[in-house]
């Protein structure tokens, strides 16, 4: 299926969703030089770590990075206007606010998805950073939480904050559950309710909709398209990061130039040398690397390769060559068997 779009009217049409512990700048380094168009998040920043913290760590990225959002989790209106605008001066494109995450650590500190349970603090978050901004604010949030979840619960709390002047709405296809659930099992148990985000998006056509949760292949990314206006993969994006690999072409019309994995290898392991030279440890930059063999033969040996070599002390670009070497043996190794096995399919017929 080939799907044509308006390159300049959607640019929200194809997202990898921001993801604590896996979307730092590395990361979404890898994944850009899968796909030049999908619209990448940072991990949640809270705003006393933008802050009290180092600006570098939460603001830093590469050019290639953009289109970039910046996720912001807090409920202070003033804190969050203020790192909105130091987010702004960063050069990012977006400041999306997190009204979705559900762990214990979130609602200790009154921001996520215990937010969709105050939507006039939403509202004024919103305004305050929106004020304090010229890029888009948008916001991520859930179905519901906990007995909030009916459909007129989320018409509510999307009435409010639009009223305050959000017209993007990145909605989780699920309620999540503030208490009885850890966040990795908010994300699978609370079942997926595409039909409550269409339903939001024929109420609010004007309204740009972004449906999120469940999605992993690139024909349920462009069947949800026929419906709303953009689709937020997240884990697969990181798992399998080469299913990215034709989102520019089928779902935003590009002509097709398709590199192979092992060019993405290449171009990343310049990256790494750059930033070995920074003194960052090669096992934060090669843990992104495990699944980008996924579903091909060798996977297994890349990813135990990989894990033997790249994440000890001191470890350097020569571990990346030998999990290649390991690749290429295993490669070679199958393609014999294969070869073999269809001459002795040819010799019986």
């Amino acid at each position: 299926m080939h799907v044509t779009t308006n390159q300049t009217s959607c640019d929200h049409r194809f997202c990898i969703a921001p993801m604590m512990d896996w979307t730092d700048r590395h990361e979404r380094y890898l994944l850009r030089l899968i796909s030049s168009r999908a619209r990448l998040y940072t991990e949640m920043v809270t705003t006393g770590a933008l802050i009290h913290g180092d600006p570098e760590r939460f603001l830093g990225y590469a050019d290639a990075e953009h289109p970039l959002g910046l996720q912001l989790g807090g409920s202070d209106p003033e804190d969050m206007a203020r790192c909105a605008h130091r987010g702004e001066l960063a050069g990012f494109d977006e400041i999306n606010i997190n009204v979705g995450c559900p762990s214990d650590r979130v609602q200790a500190g009154k921001f996520g998805a215990c937010l969709m349970l105050e939507p006039d603090l939403v509202a004024s978050c919103f305004s305050a950073m929106q004020a304090a901004v010229s890029i888009p604010v948008t916001v991520k949030c859930r179905l519901g939480v906990d007995e909030m979840d009916h459909f007129n619960d989320l018409i509510r709390f999307v009435d409010t904050v639009a009223d305050a002047g959000c017209k993007v709405f990145i909605i989780h296809a699920r309620k999540a559950w503030l208490s009885g659930l850890s966040p990795r099992e908010n994300r699978e148990i609370p079942p997926l309710q595409y039909n409550r985000v269409y339903a939001l998006k024929d109420r609010y056509p004007e309204f740009t909709i972004v449906i999120n949760g469940g999605i992993t292949r690139i024909d349920q990314a462009a069947a949800h398209l026929e419906r709303v206006d953009g689709v937020m993969v997240g884990r697969e994006a990181y798992q399998n990061p080469w299913s990215l690999i034709e989102v520019d072409h089928v779902l935003f019309g590009d002509t097709p130039t398709y590199p192979s994995r092992l060019d993405v290898l290449e171009a990343y392991k310049t990256y790494m040398r750059d930033e070995l030279e920074k003194g960052v440890p090669l096992k934060r930059l090669a843990r992104h690397l495990l699944g980008l063999f996924q579903g091909e033969p060798g996977a297994r040996t890349w990813r135990r390769a990989l894990s033997e070599a790249a994440f000890r002390s001191g470890a350097d670009l020569t571990a990346i060559e030998a999990a290649q070497n390991s690749l290429d043996t295993t490669r070679r190794e199958h393609a014999a068997v294969s070869a073999a096995s269809n001459q002795g399919m040819g010799l019986r017929l």
